[in-house]
């Protein structure tokens, strides 16, 4: 899922420092679940099973952090030209997770949101889908999205079409166009932009994922792989935010 270099990031080899601030959104790029299958020399799919902890171990993390957004990217727009025995193991992957894990993220307070093409999942998931998010949308402890079949490119080629057909329809008038109307049309709507964007395995690269929203995100590369992700890799991140000047462009 390429995108062009970013700059190096030096690596988190030294002791975290104690946060003194912490993101209110965090994104996550998870990258390494079959980097993690193939070093042990199991199938790809046994490396997808172990992400799907870690997403537990994460979605744990950003509870006891404070953080309140949760953003995971979990199948790109891209991925859907993986083999189809892989697809198959990832969305099936999908539909236990969707059984297994809605009624405790119900119960701890977790409101689930989808970005992305769902249309292009089987009905039955994008059925559990729906009622995943109808029953988990009165939680208010964490909001957790989950991007599937998303890709950042494919977001703002709809939005500009939304925004020309508003136009047409003489809902929108386009000399009063501006990034804060613009954002209306996105798949993140009603979110906050992340703070924090995080990628795991060692690639330094979004491929793809919320270059819109990214502007003014804090970039951490992680080497740990996904599936070996937890509560340690995460205070590593947030630590890191904490160690950031952030200045939106302007001076300190």
């Amino acid at each position: 899922m390429p995108i062009s270099v970013l700059p190096r990031v030096p690596r988190l080899v030294e002791a975290p420092a104690e946060p003194t601030s912490v993101p209110r959104h965090v994104a996550i790029i998870m990258d390494g679940n079959g980097r993690w299958a193939v070093q042990r020399t199991l199938p790809r799919v046994a490396g997808h099973r172990e992400g799907a902890r870690a997403v537990r171990r994460t979605i744990e993390a950003a509870m006891r952090s404070g953080v309140g957004w949760l953003t995971l990217y979990a199948f790109s727009s891209e991925n859907w030209r993986r083999p189809a025995t892989e697809v198959h193991d990832l969305t099936g992957l999908l539909r236990h997770y969707l059984r297994s894990e809605i009624n405790e993220l119900r119960a701890n307070g977790v409101r689930l949101r989808i970005i992305g093409e769902r249309e292009r999942f089987d009905p039955d998931i994008r059925a559990s889908l729906a009622d995943a998010e109808r029953v988990t949308q009165d939680n208010a402890k964490l909001n957790l999205t989950v991007a599937l079949s998303y890709g950042a490119r494919t977001e703002l080629v709809a939005a500009a079409r939304a925004v020309g057909e508003a136009a047409q329809a003489g809902l929108l008038d386009p000399t009063r166009l501006d990034e804060r109307i613009f954002s209306r049309f996105l798949f993140t709507a009603d979110m906050p932009d992340p703070d924090l964007i995080v990628r795991t395995s060692g690639e330094q690269r979004l491929s793809n994922f919320m270059l819109w929203q990214a502007a003014y995100a804090e970039l951490v590369f992680q080497d740990v792989l996904w599936p070996d992700y937890g509560q340690p890799q995460f205070d590593e991140a947030l630590a890191e935010f904490a160690r950031r000047e952030r200045r939106f462009g302007a001076r300190p």
